[in-house]
């Protein structure tokens, strides 16, 4: 399982959405039979907030295949697993333990042209989980926007 903390309004997330990097991401993973689940943790009135309407059509106008959406206003899940920032990923494997946490990839920007060079560390743990190895990076930084959790 993928979770994939998000915000839409985000620089980050609009580049990895904007250069097709994390439907890519999404589309493997899913296609493996990888649930994959996006998590939104901003509390109504914060940048990032979206109902469940809003959360489905920001998705559709940007392709992307997550398997559901998460709404978590109050921040119960992203507090539980520490989430501070969109993106922020984690890979849970078939026996429920927290395989990765960190980063999308190896290079923090929100700069395309910097995508080709980075390691994509979901993709890198999804192979190493299907091959039965050892995942190389099992925690990155995470970085991007900072979640701002309700009160």
């Amino acid at each position: 399982m993928v979770l994939e903390w998000t915000n839409h309004d985000c620089p980050y997330v609009k580049m990895h959405y904007g250069a097709n990097n994390m439907q890519g991401t999404q589309k493997d993973a899913t296609a493996q039979g990888i649930v994959w689940l996006q998590i939104i943790s901003s509390p109504p009135g914060r940048q990032g907030h979206l109902d469940g309407a809003a959360a489905i059509k920001v998705n559709a106008d940007r392709n992307a295949v997550p398997t559901n959406v998460v709404l978590d206003p109050d921040g119960k899940i992203g507090t539980l697993y520490g989430a501070q920032t969109t993106p922020h990923m984690y890979v849970i494997d078939a026996k429920g333990t927290l395989v990765y946490k960190g980063g999308i990839d190896s290079i923090p920007s929100y700069r395309a042209d910097t995508l080709p060079k980075a390691v994509n560390y979901v993709r890198e743990t999804l192979a190493a989980l299907a091959a039965n190895k050892a995942v190389p990076n099992p925690s990155t930084r995470a970085y991007g926007c900072t979640i701002h959790y309700g009160s």
